[in-house]
């Protein structure tokens, strides 16, 4: 169905021509699905891009033929690839925030697809659209169509965007990363959707992700990028089983396992550089850090609670409401890392920033250093912020698109008065900087010149500008590369050794969590349904919710 031959993209710029896909070669059969593999930057976004001709203004493709069904693609004229487009092939994008019109309800924004393909009624249309949101597993689908992105979760989003992209039952499905953002039975769920639709329609489906245990559980060939070149292809089975590059290795080995506790986890840079194995590296076991629990608490929660209304009747009386945080009562020790695990719209980030203050409680207590922070007014406040500080999902949209780094983590030491002046200051910034791995002559860019991965270091490093003792990491890691995602957790625990930070690490992904911290609490419908030793509830799980979410977990034998 699709055939891709001597694909090359470039670039111009003032040093001359910059390939960015240097002549790949790739098949997909009717009914079958191929994993596209490799970090960010390595060129399988690109690749995809290029079939659905939405490549950037600036990109040329100086070589090369994009077949589907014996059409050579790159041929065709904008008109002919809006026939195309959403119906005979689509694709579900990275971002679902920048991908969804945030003025467009989501029900619509499928709707206008369905109704443009299958020329039926707008009535038929909004019926289909309520089905597509059940079989995505989308919570209260009929209220989800009439809500706007803005009022949905990142996981909530992503299965938006699968349904926009399955509406129309496509002979080809591009999925660039559709789970990243999802937690992991909501991500088993879609897996198996994705399996079921290709199967009864017989649709071809080029999978696009850095998660090879994902990957292992719905494809049946497998292609490793890196750098714009294919560096190994093959069946799932046998790439998994028996790797030959050392970059197939190094992806293996650098995801957090499930069996064991690693003191680091090992980076693509020592596998290409040959000063690792995939057999070799540091597996030594490190155990949770129970100690902490013998001094007074950091943190306090004592019967939190937070409700939204869902709808007004004409008179503003709320009919309808939801409570994302329903009286939630824990501590956190000084010191320690307590990990916050939980479904997509469970109230993670919901408890997360209702503690910083940066939602407001409707009850309860929030205790930090014995000071009840409901009580504080907006000038006490402004002076705790100097001590608790987050790390949000998606660094982004968390950075000022007008505002240099530099800029950035020099702002919030302006506004606490740090540092007597601004060469002081700027000396500071340049010095947390290099500490989160990025080098001082970058202080003058902007967020758009770097990946996702410098992005989240930069918002590591805008974390820790008032050298805070405490710290939410929301979902930091879970939009990131397995290699880059590796990185930052090592980043993470170093700092919290130099520095003593204490943690609340927010996610979705039981095995990153497990890794990070010292206790788990997993949380199901705004409340905390189990709390215990991270190693404990990961191997003697108390509920069926738990036990649910961990063998969901997607596996490889040869890494765990």
């Amino acid at each position: 169905m699709l055939r891709i031959e001597d694909l090359q993209i470039s670039f111009k710029n003032e040093k001359g021509e910059n390939f960015a896909v240097k002549g790949i070669d790739i098949h997909i059969n009717k009914g079958e699905s191929l994993g596209l593999v490799g970090e960010s930057g390595s060129g399988k976004s690109l690749s995809a891009l290029s079939i659905m001709g939405l490549l950037p203004s600036q990109a040329a493709v100086p070589k090369g033929r994009i077949l589907f069904n014996g059409h050579n693609l790159l041929s065709f004229t904008r008109r002919e690839m809006n026939g195309f487009r959403g119906q005979k092939i689509a694709m579900i994008f990275q971002e679902p925030m920048t991908s969804l019109n945030p003025v467009m309800r989501c029900g619509r924004q499928i709707s206008e697809g369905i109704i443009r393909h299958q020329k039926v009624s707008s009535r038929e249309a909004q019926r289909q659209v309520v089905d597509l949101f059940k079989q995505v597993n989308l919570p209260r689908p009929e209220q989800i169509a009439k809500s706007y992105p803005h009022e949905l979760s990142g996981g909530q989003k992503q299965r938006v965007m699968i349904a926009m992209a399955i509406a129309n039952h496509p002979d080809l499905l591009i999925a660039d990363e559709p789970t990243t953002a999802l937690d992991v039975t909501v991500q088993q769920e879609i897996l198996l959707l994705l399996d079921r639709l290709r199967r009864e329609n017989n649709m071809a489906l080029l999978f696009i992700s850095h998660d090879l245990g994902v990957v292992s559980r719905i494809c049946d060939q497998v292609a490793v990028m890196l750098k714009g070149e294919i560096v190994e292809k093959g069946r799932s089975r046998e790439v998994f089983a028996n790797p030959q590059h050392s970059y197939t290795k190094g992806l293996l080995a650098c995801r957090p396992p499930l069996t064991t506790r690693p003191t680091r986890l090992p980076v693509i840079e020592d596998f290409l550089s040959g000063k690792t194995d995939l057999n070799h590296h540091d597996r030594g076991y490190v155990k949770p850090n129970k100690e902490v629990s013998n001094t007074s608490p950091l943190l306090k929660i004592e019967h939190l609670q937070k409700t939204y209304v869902t709808e007004r009747s004409v008179f503003g009386k709320p009919l309808k409401s939801i409570r994302p945080v329903d009286e939630v009562s824990f501590e956190v020790f000084p010191g320690e890392t307590l990990g916050l695990v939980g479904e997509s719209g469970c109230g993670k980030t919901t408890l997360g920033r209702t503690i910083l203050k940066l939602i407001a409680a409707d009850s309860g207590r929030i205790v930090f250093d014995e000071r009840d922070l409901t009580q504080l007014n907006l000038a006490e406040t402004k002076q705790m912020r100097r001590e608790m500080n987050i790390v949000f999902q998606d660094p982004y949209s968390s950075l000022n698109p007008r505002m240099s780094i530099g800029e950035a983590i020099i702002e919030p030491m302006i506004v606490h008065r740090l540092y007597g002046n601004q060469k002081q200051r700027k000396e500071k910034a340049t010095e947390i900087l290099e500490r989160v791995g990025l080098q001082a002559e970058m202080m003058g860019r902007f967020p758009h010149e770097f990946s996702g991965g410098q992005r989240q270091r930069i918002v590591i490093a805008r974390a820790l500008a008032l050298q805070p003792r405490f710290i939410i990491c929301d979902e930091a890691v879970s939009a990131l590369d397995v290699s880059v995602q590796a990185k930052v957790l090592n980043l993470l625990n170093d700092l919290k050794r130099d520095f003593g930070f204490t943690y609340i690490f927010i996610s979705h992904d039981l095995s990153v969590v497990r890794y990070m911290s010292d206790r788990i609490m997993v949380m199901k419908d705004g409340k905390i349904i189990e709390t215990g030793d991270a190693d404990d509830v990961f191997l003697h799980p108390q509920t069926e919710y738990t036990r649910k979410l961990i063998s969901a977990l997607p596996t490889l034998a040869i890494t765990n």
